[in-house]
């Protein structure tokens, strides 16, 4: 592993706390490796709208990969490249709900679907991820394969409650690596860190693949290390172990 010149951070069950918020220390440790020239960006399944806000609040500068690598956005704000799920496999991915009676929720470049306002989904909708939700494991088990023969495309999740659905060939992975174009790095200069299956490809794809310690065993299992957890700083002793004290 080369030295770090860019920090890919999750948001949910990583960089927030149970608050939904960033705590003292990984706020410290994101400026002092920004001190260091390092750039950190924010890697989320979390749509633009609501990512911003922290992107704002920790002033990063910095570009955004979000809804799972189907947007990526310019450190000015300025969409960099979109990738779209098409409105007959959406079709396809809302009737397994209505079969199975599993809640499902989505992602349009208008914000936010669920069953509450589906009947403003028109053919010009413009669809970036879909998901469902059940705490049930042998009806999201029964979604998940009919949702693999209805479509090719990208599934993994952000909570073992739920299932994530995004354009085949597109993760949070794919999305750093357009951020590393940017700047003129490899994929061996970054380091990732999350928490769910929707964080493996990055953590796969990067130089230092870390995983929280509250995160999913298989996630634990793929990363290079894992550190604290999201209630204990981890992404702050993820940036100090391997960045901070690496580039000493």
């Amino acid at each position: 592993m080369g030295r770090i010149k860019l920090i890919a951070l999750d948001l949910d069950g990583t960089l927030l706390n149970k608050h939904s918020a960033v705590s003292d220390e990984n706020r410290k440790a994101i400026a002092q490796a920004r001190a260091q020239g390092v750039t950190v960006i924010v890697a989320t399944g979390r749509e633009m709208q609501s990512a911003m806000p922290y992107w704002r609040d920790l002033e990063l500068e910095s570009p955004l990969v979000t809804a799972n690598g189907s947007e990526v956005w310019t450190s000015s704000g300025e969409l960099h490249k979109r990738h779209t799920l098409d409105g007959t496999i959406i079709k396809e991915l809302h009737d397994i709900s209505l079969e199975e009676g599993c809640s499902f929720w989505g992602y349009t470049t208008e914000g936010m679907i669920t069953a509450d306002n589906w009947s403003g989904i028109t053919d010009e909708s413009v669809w970036l991820k879909f998901g469902y939700f059940s705490k049930d494991p042998d009806l999201l088990q029964r979604v998940r394969t009919k949702a693999e023969k209805a479509a090719s495309v990208e599934i993994t999740n952000s909570h073992p409650s739920n299932i994530e659905i995004n354009p085949a060939g597109i993760s949070k992975a794919s999305g750093i690596l357009e951020v590393c174009g940017m700047y003129g790095l490899e994929m061996s200069q970054v380091m990732a860190v999350g928490d769910s299956l929707n964080d493996k490809a990055m953590l796969l794809a990067a130089g230092m693949g870390v995983a929280m310690g509250n995160a999913q065993d298989e996630v634990k299992r793929l990363a290079q290390a894992v550190t604290g957890s999201n209630l204990e700083d981890g992404v702050a002793q993820a940036i100090r172990r391997y960045v901070l004290e690496a580039a000493d």
